[in-house]
Formats: structure tokens, C-alpha cells, sequence
């Protein structure tokens, strides 16, 4: 139950006491009730095991056993190889770049927004514009001095179409990508 305390302004000590919004629980030893104050929100109730967070976030899934054996595959995979393939694809424009997973610095960009590929092509998102990017990705990551990547698609992306396009042109360039489709 709550309960407004409100008294007009009381004057204690000096200074103005104004009404606040409590909570009335009664103590476990004395029977005797108390008012506790309470959050505007009631935010409070409602926080996860960790009280980290409010009860509207997602948890992410934790794990059963913390301790659990990571597989000599899951820990070098990205050491042996190294470099993957992003690749985005909007309505107005195409973008991919090649990035080192252990890093976590891009190794080469290309896009259909920059300045030297935006006056060259008719439209910028059709099926020329992605073997376009393609091939200068292609020759940028020549000069980085990589010539092989992975590429797992996103979940909302199928293997075909523009994607397609892109991985294939990277392809007759000569760089060498290992496509992952679950």
C-alpha cells in the first residue's frame, strides 16, 4: 500500500520537508509498521540476478558450466584464418571490406559511396556496381598483401544475388574466399 505523506511543509531544523511517496511495510521483529521510501519507477522489483539491469532487457544466454572445454579448433580458428569478408548491401549503395579478425583493423575498403567509384557508375546498388566493388577490393587487398579471407553470410542474407556477386568478382581477382553457409 502506499501512502503520500503529505503534511504541508514542515519545518524541521531549519529546513522544508516536502511530501514523499512511501512504501508502508511493517518490520519482521516488531510488528510494528514503517515507512520505507520507494523509487518513482518501482524499478527495483523488477532487476535480473546480477541487479545489473532492468527486467525489459534480454539476458544474453549464460552458460551452464563457465568452465567448459573451448575445442582446439575454437581457439585457433582465428589464427588460421585470419582475415573474413563483410559485406553490406543497402538500397542506395554497396560497401564490403576485409577485416583481421584478431586485430580487428580493416585491411582494405571499397564502396560504391566513395568519391572515385561514385562518378564512374551508372547506378550504385545493381548487380555491375557489386562486381565493381568486388574488383577493387580485390586490388586493394592484393596490396595489403592478403589473398585469401572467409566469409559466413549474416543470418538475414542469402548467398545469392549482389553477395554473390561480390564473391565472385573477388574471386576472378584472385583472391582466394572460403564461404561458410550453415
Amino acid at each position: 500500500m502506499l501512502k503520500l505523506v503529505s503534511e504541508t511543509l514542515c519545518v524541521r531544523g531549519g529546513q522544508a520537508i516536502r511530501p514523499v511517496l512511501c512504501a508502508q511495510i511493517s518490520g519482521f521483529h516488531t510488528a510494528k509498521p514503517c515507512l520505507a521510501p520507494r523509487s518513482f519507477f518501482g524499478v527495483e522489483d523488477f532487476l535480473d540476478d546480477d541487479n545489473s539491469r532492468p527486467y525489459t532487457y534480454q539476458k544474453g544466454k549464460k552458460s551452464k558450466n563457465p568452465n567448459k572445454h573451448v575445442s582446439f579448433k575454437q581457439r585457433t580458428v582465428a589464427y588460421m584464418e585470419p582475415f573474413t569478408l563483410d559485406v553490406f548491401i543497402s538500397k542506395r549503395f554497396v560497401s564490403a571490406s576485409i577485416t583481421h579478425r584478431v586485430t580487428c583493423k580493416q585491411v582494405a575498403v571499397a564502396g560504391t559511396n566513395s568519391k572515385d567509384i561514385k562518378a564512374v557508375l551508372k547506378s550504385r546498388s545493381d548487380i555491375p556496381a557489386c562486381l565493381s566493388v568486388g574488383q577493387i577490393l580485390a586490388d586493394r587487398a592484393r596490396e595489403a598483401d592478403v589473398y585469401t579471407a572467409s566469409y559466413t553470410p549474416r543470418d538475414r542474407d542469402k548467398f545469392e544475388g549482389k553477395i554473390r556477386a561480390v564473391v565472385q568478382s573477388l574471386i576472378d581477382n584472385g583472391i582466394d574466399i572460403k564461404v561458410y553457409l550453415d
